[in-house]
């Protein structure tokens, strides 16, 4: 089938450029090639299409019922190849992107606002959810993913760190003694975001370490309700240093130990592993790992 539709695309052509040399010229084939292909045409079909003369080619009556379908073929491919060639030179289309709500108000946002600046004919539906989607299964093209990654065949690649800082409202901490060092914490009521873990290392700026491992009296799995319930007194949170800097200068939160360092938490894509190295999730994905 294939075949017959490549003769008939050099049927069409010849009849265009009116003889078997021109067409050859355009279709760099040797004028042999573009002869040999119309003649297993006619042999396939049974019939004559063009008669052929020293001075020049004209169509049989099979060959004029034949050539308006052949020049609609070519047409329809030719738009269909320069629909692509435009999307490719002007990306478009649909992504489908799941974002921790804990990002909801980091500079992620403002990145995503530039992308569809700079990108209008590219739709994003925006899913934003500490719940850890199925990327695959629920047709999920970038998951923006916060903290740990699980074994999987998705790619992946990280994008950004999220400084944190350890928190816990005024009142909790005028109910506790000073702590000297992330040792006195031990048994304080610590929260934890289930995406993220627990087990955290202190360094000062003289590197020295502590890591500490502590039995979380709440977990949950959404940031904001982590840090709206340290905010309120029932302990002790690691949380995004974004979520904290107006509660912290209205004195209604207070860092905890500030001069001692915590880890970062890495905010990473994750995407299928069959998604196209140049299509709209890697523009995306690169767009938002930009400095």
């Amino acid at each position: 089938m294939l075949d017959h539709l490549r003769q008939v695309a050099i049927f069409a052509k010849t009849v265009d450029h009116g003889s078997f040399r021109a067409a050859a010229q355009a279709l760099r084939l040797s004028p042999s090639v573009v002869s040999h292909h119309i003649t297993q045409l006619e042999h396939h079909l049974g019939v004559a299409l063009l008669y052929r003369s020293t001075r020049r080619l004209s169509l049989t009556r099979d060959g004029e019922r034949l050539i308006g379908s052949a020049r609609a073929m070519l047409e329809a491919a030719e738009t269909g190849l320069q629909a692509v060639s435009d999307q490719a030179a002007q990306p478009s289309g649909e992504l489908q992107i799941t974002i921790p709500a804990a990002l909801a108000q980091s500079h992620v946002v403002d990145r995503i606002a530039q992308f569809t600046a700079t990108y209008p004919a590219v739709r994003l539906t925006l899913d934003f959810s500490d719940l850890r989607r199925e990327v695959i299964a629920d047709g999920i093209d970038v998951a923006l993913r916060m903290g740990w990654l699980e074994d999987s065949s998705l790619k992946a690649r990280k994008l950004f760190d999220v400084q944190r800082y350890l928190i816990a409202a005024q009142s909790y901490v005028d109910q506790r003694s000073k702590p000297e060092s992330p040792n006195d914490l031990q048994d304080w009521d610590w929260l934890t975001l289930a995406q993220v873990g627990l087990t955290t290392e202190f360094r000062t700026e003289g590197k020295h370490v502590i890591t500490l491992k502590p039995n979380p009296r709440l977990s949950v799995n959404d940031a904001h309700a982590l840090y709206h319930l340290a905010r309120s007194g029932a302990g002790l949170a690691l949380v995004p240093e974004y979520l904290t800097h107006e509660d912290i200068a209205a004195g209604l939160v207070r860092r905890v130990l500030p001069d001692w360092n915590v880890a970062s938490v890495g905010v990473y894509a994750v995407w299928p592993p069959n998604a196209p190295k140049e299509g709209l999730s890697a523009l995306f994905i690169n767009f938002l790992a930009k400095k």
